[in-house]
């Protein structure tokens, strides 16, 4: 059986949010062999009026939620919640559904008590008042998303994107997340996987931005001894100037940075490749098959192995 996610839409829903889980889990994808989920808009009442002065007649009512495998709460409303919708929410998700909210979509979370004793992020600009008001959640305002095992919530709009991409890379592989992110023509914004851990932005690289386009150069180097020195030697910058200007970009350092560049990589191979173990390490620079053993699975939460096992695909 299909995946099934299931939007919910209270009046004041922000279509961005709400179009965006359209685009990852409601488009048909034929050239990645068919559907990869079915998505359902379910909506308080018929019409819902959105933000921005639309209406939109789903055809879906909030008893979809019994059946929902992913329930997604897109920015809306931060008080006035209908309590049909915490209900909903709250039932699926201690029936065991993965619980994802985008941008003030956390309050609806934290409303129903699931993001009691957890760490959540949603916009900035809402952060103060959702901790002033959710005292029990453990708020993260510099991340752009979250992922808590079975809950997880991403920061304001694009972020939405993020999350959403992290989302299929865990369900469906690296390869079929980057093709997606290709056709939507945005980067393939991805960490690990790993429970527990929220990711930072990482600049696009400029033409004029020397450290862009040294992030971009790293990544089609991953093969070769890259140190701070080196690094900040083609950036045309001291070490230790380089190293705060590179945290400053990523909000990690440079060896944190490209590691789990490294391991994204090692995901791609292992899915589409018939490469050994030892060959990827060294593909990818780990340089042998313990070391990429010991960062994947710090990062992944798995071995290479089981996750060639899970995500493998045909390659020539």
């Amino acid at each position: 059986m299909v995946h099934r996610v299931v939007t919910v839409l209270a009046p004041g829903a922000s279509p961005f949010e709400f179009s965006v889980a359209m685009e990852v889990f409601g488009r048909e994808r034929p050239e990645l062999g068919g559907t990869l989920y079915d998505h359902r808009l379910a909506a308080t009442t018929q019409p819902v009026e959105t933000w921005g002065g639309g209406q939109l007649d789903t055809g879906h009512g909030l008893e979809e939620l019994e059946h929902a495998d992913t329930v997604v709460v897109p920015a809306g409303p931060t008080d006035d919640i209908p309590g049909e919708v915490l209900a909903g929410v709250r039932d699926a998700y201690e029936r065991g559904a993965r619980t994802v909210s985008y941008c003030s979509g956390a309050f609806t979370l934290a409303a129903a008590g699931i993001l009691d004793g957890r760490r959540a992020t949603t916009h900035w600009l809402h952060v103060d008042e959702l901790r002033r008001r959710f005292p029990k959640v453990r708020v993260d305002p510099d991340v752009l998303y979250v992922d808590d095992g079975q809950v997880l919530t991403s920061a304001g709009t694009a972020a939405a994107i993020d999350l959403s991409l992290h989302i299929v890379r865990g369900d469906h592989g690296a390869q079929i997340a980057n093709l997606i992110a290709r056709r939507m023509l945005v980067p393939p914004h991805r960490d690990g996987g790993q429970t527990q851990f929220a990711v930072s932005p990482v600049p696009t690289a400029h033409d004029d931005d020397p450290l862009g386009s040294l992030l971009t150069w790293m990544i089609d180097h991953l093969d070769e001894p890259l140190t701070v020195d080196r690094l900040a030697g083609l950036a045309t910058m001291s070490p230790r100037t380089f190293a705060r200007r590179f945290r400053q970009a990523t909000g990690t350092t440079p060896l944190r940075w490209l590691h789990h560049q490294r391991v994204v990589r090692a995901q791609e191979l292992l899915e589409v490749t018939h490469l050994t173990i030892d060959a990827i390490a060294g593909r990818v620079g780990f340089g042998n098959a313990a070391n990429l053993r010991e960062h994947f699975h710090r990062t992944v939460g798995t071995t290479p192995s089981a996750y060639r096992q899970r995500f493998r695909r045909d390659a020539a």
